[in-house]
């Protein structure tokens, strides 16, 4: 492993030592894992309280400083006060000693993944620290991305040079500082469905992969001839808009049949998830919580960028959003495998402006979030093997895009303007189709017969796109105050339209 570039780029950021060309646990980490391997009889580990300090004793054998109080405090109150009892006992005399084996098989299974470390669509896909514009792919195994995220929750992770990478923080003690010092019921569920994952894998380990691609649109010429496109591009477009259903009700992660599933994500991927946040990315990487270790290794997205993960299982059943989400138990994975043992779920996280208010709609701005979705629904696979431009990429992309108020809600964009530039990103992407989820939203009543009346007027992409175009002109310069849909079709709103100042 040593001579690999993949891995030396990560080791600094891995709470393991190299030597002689293979990776160890310092000595005193060693044995003290060996002990809570064994159970609370030899590691005495019985109570949160004692977790936290066996958490401490690790850190402190690898140079680090102890846990923040209120982290120490906050395991304490979910394991001793908030966990049930019987629940309890056997994490501490069944869950944690096997976590502490699988932290024992790290070492091996880093060096294992090495050795079969292949290419994929002329991609290395090795675990690696990736840079800013720097495009591929990594394939990790489920037992790995198990033990990594074991070094997690015991905090493991080195910190130093995190920010300087513009790497989101990877260990689990802020999530159990808020626990403690901010304590509310969505945060302790959130935490539930973290440990319902370690106790699920810890009696069933499972033996498919995920994969983790960032990908990139170049912002000049590129060999695969894929730029970053200028609003150009988008308004002399010929292609056709793609099919467009929409669903007032029902979640983005209940959809069966494999599709891109967005992730409204924060340019730091997993957003709030490891601290205080509970909004749909949060969520979802609760309830998929394999989507967290993207997090070790993945710096914030530019605005050309968007990271895709295929394979990633879902663990948990919940209810809720926000304040009033809630754990609702096991969650059965039913999704087939692909041919490179990946379940078939893809999930593609792009980033919205934020509060973007009125320069949303300039043009710059609706060319970067338009860019920034198409960059997440373009098969770079498909066009890299192609070696054509993006405007002749051929129509037999069989995925489509599931998706919802993406930059909406919490981040404040116009919910219209955001369904429809999905929708261009998508058709330009030769997506075969958009499914929607409007969460019920008033400002989408009308999104249906919008879209219908669209798609009747066989409206090509640079015809959308130069609409959207002329009404965020209007938008910008006061000369019209309603929304995008009863501006551009007034008699659907006749009685009431919808006005967004």
């Amino acid at each position: 492993m040593e001579s690999s570039n993949d891995f030396r780029s990560i080791l600094p950021f891995l709470p393991l030592i190299l030597r002689s060309s293979a990776v160890f646990w310092p000595p005193s980490v060693l044995e003290a894992l060996k002990s809570l391997s064994k159970g609370p009889i030899h590691s005495n580990v019985n109570s949160g309280q004692l977790f936290a300090l066996a958490i401490d004793d690790l850190r402190n054998s690898l140079g680090f400083s102890s846990l923040n109080l209120s982290a120490s405090l906050g395991f304490s109150l979910f394991f001793d006060d908030l966990m049930n009892k019987d629940e309890a006992v056997k994490w501490f005399t069944e869950v944690v000693p096997k976590l502490a084996d699988l932290l024992l098989r790290l070492p091996v299974l880093l060096e294992t993944h090495y050795q079969n470390a292949g290419v994929f669509n002329e991609m290395d896909t090795g675990l690696r620290l990736f840079e800013s514009q720097q495009s591929g792919i990594v394939f990790l195994s489920q037992e790995l991305i198990a033990a990594l995220l074991v070094c997690a929750l015991f905090c493991l992770f080195p910190t130093t040079n995190r920010g300087a990478k513009h790497l989101p923080p990877i260990n689990f003690d802020n999530l159990f500082l808020c626990l403690y010092e901010y304590y509310d019921v969505s945060q302790e569920n959130k935490i539930k469905c973290i440990i319902h994952y370690f106790e699920k894998i810890s009696s069933d380990m499972h033996v498919g992969n995920v994969s983790f691609e960032r990908k990139v649109l170049p912002l000049k010429n590129s060999p695969s001839c894929i730029v970053y496109p200028e609003a150009d591009f988008w308004s002399n477009s010929t292609h056709s808009l793609c099919k467009f259903e929409v669903c007032t009700s029902g979640l983005i992660e209940d959809h069966l049949t494999e599709a891109l599933e967005v992730d409204f994500a924060n340019k730091y991927l997993g957003g709030g998830a490891l601290s205080r946040g509970c909004v749909q990315e949060e969520i979802r990487f609760m309830i998929n919580p394999e989507l967290i270790i993207g997090m070790l290794f993945l710096p914030s997205m530019a605005d050309n960028e968007a990271i895709e993960i295929t394979g990633a299982e879902r663990f948990s059943n919940y209810t809720g959003y926000a304040k009033s989400f809630r754990f609702c138990g096991d969650y059965a994975d039913k999704k087939s495998f692909d041919t490179m043992g990946r379940r078939t779920t893809r999930i593609i996280a792009i980033d919205a402006l934020c509060n973007p208010g009125k320069r949303q709609y300039k043009l710059e701005f609706l060319l970067r979030e338009t860019n920034k979705a198409f960059c997440g629904f373009l098969d770079n696979n498909k066009s890299r093997q192609n070696k054509m431009p993006i405007n002749e990429i051929g129509n037999d992309i069989a995925i489509g895009v599931v998706t919802g108020n993406w930059g909406c809600g919490a981040f404040g964009g116009d919910p219209q303007v955001k369904a429809v530039i999905q929708w261009l990103a998508a058709s330009q992407g030769l997506r075969p189709f958009v499914l929607y989820y409007t969460f019920n939203l008033e400002a989408l009543q009308k999104l249906q017969e919008v879209v219908q009346w669209i798609l009747l007027h066989e409206w090509t992409v640079g015809e959308l796109w130069n609409i959207l175009g002329e009404y965020s002109n209007q938008r910008l310069k006061g000369k019209t105050k309603v929304g995008l849909f009863s501006w551009l079709l007034p008699y659907l709103y006749n009685d009431d339209p919808i006005n967004f100042d």
